[in-house]
């Protein structure tokens, strides 16, 4: 099964993609999706909508795993990554894809047995469930394959 993680925020939209056997998983894809601070919000999102859809329609994936905001700053900062974040959904259901959302510190927690993990440790586990080379760069698509994988890991406990 392929599931799609997403760390969603308006500017910068991280998304990841990952390839769930029975042992094994493997990173399939992964990156951000940036819009321009030159375009106004509607336009922002439309473009975030546009790149999951071609991420669903390339990868297929069965899942949708998102980051949810359970706090946040200020609200100038919290409802842009809201409007995200239901641009996702939307998308995902759009597609038929079972959506699931968990905490930043879920994602820590699974990805690092540590709930207030800094995102380089974040990164620096995610690369090594993943059995990558490298760290995941940028910290969007670090989050969005921990996301993804977290996601891998509450499916097969049920």
């Amino acid at each position: 099964m392929i599931i799609l993680g997403i760390d969603p925020g308006t500017a910068t939209t991280g998304y990841g993609l990952v390839k769930c056997g029975n042992d094994e998983v493997e990173a399939l894809d992964y990156g951000t999706i940036r819009t321009s601070s030159d375009s106004e919000p509607e336009q922002r999102l439309q473009e975030i909508h546009k790149d999951i859809k071609s991420l669903i329609e390339d990868y297929n994936p069965k899942a949708l795993s998102i980051e949810s905001v359970y706090f946040f700053k200020n609200a100038k900062s919290a409802i842009p990554v809201g409007q995200a974040r239901g641009v996702a959904m939307l998308t995902a259901v759009e597609n038929n894809l079972e959506v699931f959302e968990f905490t930043p510190l879920q994602i820590k927690m699974a990805m690092t047995g540590y709930g207030k993990a800094k995102k380089k440790q974040v990164q620096k586990m995610v690369g090594e469930h993943l059995d990558l080379e490298e760290m995941p760069k940028p910290n969007d698509a670090a989050d969005a394959l921990g996301a993804a994988l977290c996601c891998r890991r509450e499916m097969n406990n049920d």
